[in-house]
């Protein structure tokens, strides 16, 4: 009688092992992360009025565009409301979420950018399934149309 009841409990220990080790190796926390940086200027109205376009330097280095879905003042600054399209010298795209700019002024028609927080939720070829998160700082200059931007950041792939 004993034996199976030994027999028994080593029989669930085991199968609970099992599962736990199952669902670990399944845990999409288990990534891979490392930092990027680099460095992007692009020109305002490149491609229409309301979409830039411009190169990337540094780990991602390609080219990027923003199309500036709307702008809205709040306070004393400006915030834009964009979404990027970026492409890498490999020709892999990256997709990103929706972003948001806020920049305050720092004379006429030129804009320090104060916060912007750029979240990479995947791509193509050797990003797919990379996911990441920027912060962006910089200026935008409305008087001649260019904005030039510093990111950086990290960039987290599921361990295969």
């Amino acid at each position: 009688m004993r034996f199976r009841k030994s027999r028994k409990a080593i029989s669930i220990c085991a199968v609970t092992a099992f599962l736990v080790a199952a669902a670990a190796a399944q845990n999409p926390k288990h990534q891979h992360c490392q930092a990027v940086g680099g460095m992007l200027m692009t020109n305002l109205g490149a491609i229409d009025a309301s979409t830039t376009m411009g190169p990337v330097t540094g780990d991602l280095k390609g080219a990027v565009s923003a199309t500036i879905l709307s702008t809205e003042v709040i306070g004393n600054n400006l915030v834009f409301h964009v979404q990027h399209h970026w492409v890498t010298e490999s020709g892999d795209t990256l997709s990103f979420d929706p972003a948001t700019a806020t920049t305050t002024s720092v004379g006429t028609g030129l804009y320090a950018v104060v916060t912007y927080p750029v979240h990479l939720t995947g791509g193509t070829g050797k990003f797919q399934g990379v996911t990441g998160d920027f912060n962006n700082i910089g200026e935008v200059d409305l008087n001649s149309g260019e904005l030039v931007l510093r990111y950086s950041g990290q960039l987290c792939s599921p361990e295969r």
